[in-house]
C-alpha cells in the first residue's frame, strides 16, 4: 500500500530575526534583556514608584499633586501674588504661616468614598498633605497679607510697604 503524504507550505516571515542574530551568539542575550526590559514598562507603577500599587500611574502631572500642587508668583504693582489649585480642599484643610520672612502652604486631603449596593460593597480612602515654602522678598507688610480659598484656587497676596514702593527706580534705556 502507498503512503500517503501531506505537504504543507512552511511560512517565514521576512525580519523576525535580524539578518546575523544566530552567528553572534551575545545576540539571544540581548533580545531576551530587551523583552525582559519590555515587560517591566508595562507594569503599573503606582504612585511613588511602588509596582502594583492601587492608583494611577507614574507620571510627572500625576505625580506632581503627590509632591507638592503647582504654585503661579507674580508681581503686580504694589503688590506680590501666589495662586495655587487645591481641588477638593476647603479652608480648615489649608494653613498659610509666615516665619522669619518665609511664608509657608501646607494641606492635607483626606477623602473616603463608600458606595453600598445590593451586589456590592465599595470602601475607598486616600490620603495626602503638601507642603510649600516660599522665601519673601524685602518690604512686604506682613501686616496686610491676605489668604482666600475660592473655588478650589488660594490666593495670598503679599503686599508692598510704602518703604518698598518708594525704592523703586525706573532706569531709562539709551539707544547706542
Amino acid at each position: 500500500m502507498a503512503e500517503l503524504s501531506t505537504r504543507l507550505p512552511i511560512k517565514t516571515e521576512k525580519g523576525s530575526v535580524p539578518a546575523g542574530a544566530l552567528a553572534h551568539p551575545g545576540a539571544t542575550f540581548e533580545n531576551l534583556r530587551r523583552e525582559i526590559d519590555r515587560v517591566f514598562e508595562s507594569f503599573n507603577w503606582g504612585p511613588w514608584g511602588v509596582p502594583f500599587a492601587r492608583g494611577r500611574s507614574l507620571d510627572l502631572e500625576s505625580a506632581a499633586w503627590n509632591i507638592a500642587p503647582a504654585v503661579d508668583v507674580s508681581e503686580k504693582g504694589s503688590e506680590y501674588e501666589i495662586t495655587t489649585e487645591l481641588p477638593g480642599l476647603d479652608e480648615k484643610n489649608v494653613e498659610v504661616k509666615l516665619s522669619n520672612g518665609t511664608l509657608t502652604i501646607k494641606g492635607e486631603k483626606k477623602e473616603e468614598r463608600e458606595e453600598k449596593q445590593k451586589n456590592y460593597q465599595l470602601s475607598e480612602r486616600s490620603y495626602g498633605s503638601f507642603t510649600r515654602s516660599f522665601q519673601l522678598p524685602e518690604g512686604i507688610d506682613a501686616s496686610k497679607i491676605e489668604a482666600k480659598l475660592s473655588k478650589g484656587v488660594l490666593t495670598v497676596k503679599l503686599p508692598k510697604s510704602p518703604e518698598a514702593k518708594k525704592k523703586e527706580k525706573t532706569i531709562d534705556i539709551k539707544a547706542s
